[in-house]
């Protein structure tokens, strides 16, 4: 009996999350392929005229084709600032975990400050401007990274905790210190969180919305969620369009969930788990 009630629960668990998922999925992808006319009504009806290249083309070619420098500037924007959060979490996790004392117990509170307190838009506006880096990519990047850190070094601070501190010293007695040890010994340890926060922090970058709203206004500088105005205005809204425009861009993030979903879960997991 409790087998038949564990079963039903998970079955029942399991078919609302595939409900919660596929219904707003399904009435996107029914919208990105109606007219515009049809597109407006909302609803689940099946298209009557499939415009599925038209929508697609249209999207691609609008204001001058902003859709494909924003897919650049999001792909520079996630590859560099994973590539640092990843580089100063873990080195700063180690450290953290390795040396433990009132310092640390200072970080640790501004690592939790980070992911508790919400972030400022107008002083770091204020700060942009002063460095020069208000409006420009390598600005949004360092507030992606300022803003994803935290999370990051939690993971890799949990995992390394679970690597004893003989092997630090065993690699101190054959010459090796510093960053050759960290580089060397620890780091190649560190695979399974590191793919973790690879994915995680690409898909938090790549989905970012307010950020570069905020901090990088323009069409030459547009990220892919910031298209989505494109096809809004104060008086109308195409519909079909903006929804064609969410599917392409949903693209990455989706694939990338499907395929590394197991290592994603299995980082997170042994990282708990270890600490």
């Amino acid at each position: 009996m409790r087998t038949f009630r564990r079963y039903g629960a998970d079955t029942i668990a399991l078919v609302l999350a595939t409900v919660i998922f596929l219904v707003p999925f399904s009435f996107m992808l029914l919208t990105a392929v109606k007219d515009p006319a049809q597109a407006a009504d909302l609803d689940f009806a099946w298209p009557v005229d499939w415009r599925v290249v038209d929508n697609l083309v249209e999207v691609v070619q609008a204001r001058d084709y902003v859709l494909l420098r924003a897919f650049v500037n999001s792909t520079v924007l996630t590859v560099a600032s994973v590539a640092l959060i990843v580089f100063f979490a873990a080195m700063a996790a180690f450290v953290l975990q390795r040396r433990a004392g009132k310092v640390g117990t200072l970080v640790d509170f501004l690592v939790l400050s980070g992911l508790i307190i919400p972030p400022a838009i107008v002083p770091t506006i204020w700060l942009l401007q002063a460095l020069g880096l208000f409006k420009t990519l390598p600005g949004l990047i360092l507030v992606e990274v300022a803003y994803g850190l935290s999370f990051a070094m939690l993971l890799f601070r949990a995992f390394i905790a679970a690597i004893p501190r003989e092997l630090d010293e065993a690699a101190q007695i054959d010459g090796c210190h510093g960053a050759r040890l960290f580089f060397r010994v620890i780091f190649p340890l560190l695979r399974p969180v590191t793919i973790t926060v690879v994915l995680t922090s690409s898909v938090a970058v790549f989905n970012d919305f307010v950020n570069p709203l905020y901090f990088l206004p323009g069409d030459d500088n547009a990220t892919v969620q910031v298209t989505l105005y494109n096809f809004q205005s104060q008086y109308s809204t195409q519909w079909n369009l903006l929804f064609m425009d969410i599917v392409l861009i949903t693209i990455p993030p989706l694939l990338a969930f499907v395929f590394f979903n197991r290592k994603i879960v299995a980082g997170m997991t042994a990282g708990a788990i270890k600490g």
